[in-house]
């Protein structure tokens, strides 16, 4: 079934960051999209999302702590664009120092600094046209980020060492696991850079927030390692699998990988033996961002609005179940940008691309299921024809 959703390689499927460093990638394995495993409503609501921004240039900011499924999103964003056979360039700011980051984003002339024997093209020259993924950007130092609002807001900037301006197309999707609000209130991290960058914020929430994804990661993780390893399928203990429900998985999906390749390699007989590691001591998980009463209000109406199949008037609407009366509702509903299913479908037959941008917490309720398809069998494949039915 993931064959004929997909070429993307399973290997990839439930990797974030892979490799660390700078990585160009300008193949066409880039242009397909990718499958995502997972049926909780968690997943839903980003992929919902996802497939509303990824047809529009819309600058991205994904957060999720480390092994939660950012860099797949990015993928995700990227295969459903215009830009899908444009290249793909990643830069991961927290792998070098700023003196040679400067040079590997924007490029530098020949004599620029010792050792500049040449000159170089930047990763924005080589994204032109394309989209480049700037992982890990609250790593990215002070020093480098006036330039870097530079080219968000003008697509423009000079190599180091030179003078002549280069102008880019270049789509920016970035992805962090720091706060980048407190980082802007203690000075860490510019204000206007931020704003930015902030355009379409999504949050990839971590595995333990998502535990009806688990049972699912583990059988294709353990369907993985039996195709590598050469093995028959192992039994899983009904107690094996509450287990891994249950543990708290610190590391995300990226950490559960691991631990089921390991177990393969060392369970020798027909069952799956699973030791779970101890979370780390003094580990905590981080707590979710406050909600301001503008958010609790806008949320707690969109609950009320799928209960009621976004029905907003009559005995079984939202306003009944809110204790309002149906004006009031619908001006509420246009005060918080709550656009009625079924005008988003007039406004998407016209042409208009509706980006709901103030779901901006893992406390948000998910977009109605008439916005995208439902796959029960856990396997959701991002449509690239259209956004809306």
């Amino acid at each position: 079934m993931a064959t004929n959703l997909s070429a993307f390689s399973d290997t990839r499927i439930e990797s974030e960051e892979g490799g660390r460093g700078l990585r160009v990638t300008h193949t066409s394995e880039e242009s397909t999209m990718p499958v995502i495993l997972g049926h909780s409503a968690a997943i839903h609501r980003v992929l919902n999302q996802v497939q509303l921004v990824a047809q529009t240039d819309a600058t991205v900011l994904i957060y999720g702590e480390t092994g939660t499924g950012k860099e797949l999103i990015v993928r995700a964003l990227h295969a459903g664009s215009s830009r899908r056979n444009r290249p793909f360039i990643k830069v991961n700011c927290a792998a070098m120092p700023s003196e040679l980051l400067e040079s590997e984003l924007f490029g530098h002339e020949r004599g620029a600094f010792t050792g500049a024997v040449f000159t170089k093209e930047g990763r924005f020259q080589l994204a032109d046209g394309g989209t480049l993924f700037l992982d890990e950007i609250g790593e990215l130092p002070l020093s480098l980020q006036p330039k870097l609002l530079r080219v968000l807001q003008e697509q423009e900037f000079e190599r180091v060492g030179g003078t002549r301006t280069l102008r880019v197309n270049v789509r920016i999707i970035a992805a962090t696991n720091r706060d980048l609000a407190q980082m802007v209130s203690t000075q860490d991290f510019r204000a206007d850079l931020y704003y930015r960058l902030n355009v379409v914020p999504l949050t990839m929430l971590p595995l333990r927030a998502r535990q009806e994804d688990i049972s699912l990661l583990v059988q294709h993780f353990v369907r993985k390692g039996a195709e590598r390893l050469h093995r028959p399928m192992p039994v899983i203990a009904e107690q094996t699998m509450a287990a891994l429900v249950d543990y708290p998985w610190p590391g995300n999906v990226r950490e559960l990988e691991n631990v089921i390749e390991r177990a393969m390699i060392l369970s020798s007989g027909k069952e799956l033996v699973i030791p779970l590691p101890k979370p780390p001591e003094g580990h905590t998980p981080p707590r979710p961002p406050m909600l301001t009463l503008a958010q609790a209000e806008r949320l707690h109406i969109l609950q009320a609005l799928e209960e009621a199949q976004w029905v907003v008037g009559g005995p079984n609407g939202a306003a009944e179940k809110l204790g309002l009366k149906r004006t009031s509702l619908s001006y509420k509903m246009q005060r918080l940008d709550i656009v009625p299913v079924r005008r988003r479908r007039r406004l998407a037959q016209q042409g208009a691309v509706v980006l709901d941008t103030r779901v901006e917490s893992e406390f948000d309720a998910p977009i109605s299921n008439e916005t995208g398809p439902w796959v029960p069998a856990g396997l959701y494949k991002l449509e690239q024809s259209s956004c809306l039915p």
